[in-house]
């Protein structure tokens, strides 16, 4: 008889594989012929899933107007379009303030996936749990509340060195019994870049309420180091079961299935670092009221950068807010925050699900064009020059002392727009806006 070997397999045309080790056992044990050979390797052989040769059609909430906008919403859509093949895509949606973020194929910001047994870390991408939180400072002063906040915040790259903040016993015990999250490097990260913002887009904003008149603090940042470390984990995680599962799908795309125990445990390594990025929030705030002698009132808060669950459906919105209360346990009163540039208000919105915007409204302005094109598109003029004229009878600072001009309000969307599109498409309603007085962000820190 005949002793197979792994090049036979192969030469028959099934793929390697930690199958093939209990497949030559039986094959050598047993006297086979070719038919029943082929029977039993065709129905041991691991299967696979293609992506789908069509994409899932989805909805498209967006509009362009001008030559930059329409060139935007053509790249979104082809990278919408190759993502919706990925298997496990249920539905999808994108955001007035839509705009592609890497290769063909990659989710969008402004981009909501649904998918079924699966979470895609590439969905939520390292920046996990990118969020605001507003908290009413009262009838405060905002000169000094953004003097407070100044002297606390942290922006820029690494953690703090004054380990100002401490993380709970209860929540580091909590990390340590998830195998994602216990480690010298995440913890370490954890308790060291609590109370810091990051940079970019991240920033610390300082308004009035249109309804009440009072002073509201509102941060925007993600879970910064902790929630990257997890994403590369996450990354590595499924990348294997794409290699298993479905080779052909695109690697940015590849999940892990809720109905393994590792994605299960990934799914509670998600909620810890989304509790992880509320006290950064809460840290922040409470700091700066102690700071400045001021009871602090109302306070809420939501994620814009996440995977929302819903029975075995996984909600994968990038720069989307969850409109729909089922996706924020902590709800208060169904409000949500999105900001849109340094020199207009922050909306505060409610809504509720529809057809077309599958629960979520838009996180912000966006961009029709890239970081780099903006600034080379102003490069006639000084960076003073365009600091004083975009940011006149504001407050603004850049926590490094580098203005970065790809922050300032004319590199991103028309924020009238943006609200037009929003009420076309029911994409949640205005509640209360607050008016900007002032902000802090990181500023061009690498100079």
């Amino acid at each position: 008889m005949k002793k197979f070997t792994g090049h036979d397999l192969i030469a028959k045309g099934y793929k390697p594989g930690k199958w093939f080790k209990d497949a030559l056992l039986t094959l050598n044990a047993r006297d086979m012929t070719e038919n029943e050979i082929t029977a039993y390797l065709d129905e041991n052989q691991p299967s696979t899933i293609d992506p789908h040769t069509e994409y899932i059609p989805y909805h498209k909430n967006i509009e362009a107007e001008t030559e930059d906008e329409l060139s935007n919403v053509e790249a979104v859509f082809r990278t919408m379009d190759e993502l919706m093949k990925t298997p496990t895509v249920l539905k999808g949606a994108v955001m007035p303030d839509a705009c592609p973020t890497g290769r063909k194929g990659q989710i969008p910001v402004g981009g909501i996936v649904v998918t079924e047994d699966a979470i895609h870390p590439a969905m939520h991408s390292a920046d996990i749990c990118c969020s605001v939180m507003l908290t009413s400072f009262g009838k405060a002063d905002p000169k000094s509340v953004l003097d407070a906040a100044h002297s606390i915040t942290h922006f820029g790259p690494g953690g703090r060195s004054d380990r100002k903040f401490s993380l709970p016993a209860e929540l580091i015990e909590r990390m340590k019994s998830n195998s994602f999250l216990n480690s010298e490097r995440s913890l370490t990260l954890a308790k060291t870049h609590l109370g810091t913002q990051g940079d970019g887009n991240h920033f610390l904003f300082i308004g009035r309420s249109e309804q009440t008149g009072e002073t509201i603090m509102v941060t925007h940042h993600g879970s910064r180091g902790f929630g990257a470390n997890l994403y590369r984990q996450g990354m590595k995680l499924a990348e294997k079961y794409r290699r298993q599962i479905s080779p052909k799908t695109l690697k940015t795309n590849a999940w892990i299935p809720y109905s393994e125990d590792e994605g299960k445990e990934y799914w509670e390594a998600l909620q810890l670092v989304r509790e992880w990025t509320k006290l950064n929030h809460e840290a922040i705030h409470d700091e700066s009221a102690k700071i400045a002698g001021i009871d602090l009132h109302d306070r809420f808060w939501n994620e814009h950068n996440f995977v929302f669950k819903d029975g075995n459906k996984f909600y994968h919105a990038k720069g989307a807010t969850p409109l729909d209360d089922k996706f924020v346990p902590d709800s208060q009163d169904g409000l949500r925050l999105i900001p849109l540039n340094m020199s207009e208000p922050i909306l505060v919105v409610k809504g509720e699900t529809t057809e077309n915007n599958l629960g979520f409204a838009p996180h912000g302005a966006g961009r029709d064009i890239s970081r780099s094109q903006h600034i080379r598109n102003n490069s006639d003029r000084t960076i003073e020059e365009i600091f004083a004229e975009e940011t006149k009878g504001l407050d603004v600072r850049f926590f490094s002392g580098n203005v970065d001009i790809s922050e300032l309000p004319s590199a991103y969307k028309h924020a009238d727009k943006v609200q037009e599109q929003m009420k076309k498409f029911g994409l949640g309603e205005v509640k209360d806006r607050i008016q900007p007085y002032g902000c802090i962000m990181a500023g061009n820190w690498k100079r």
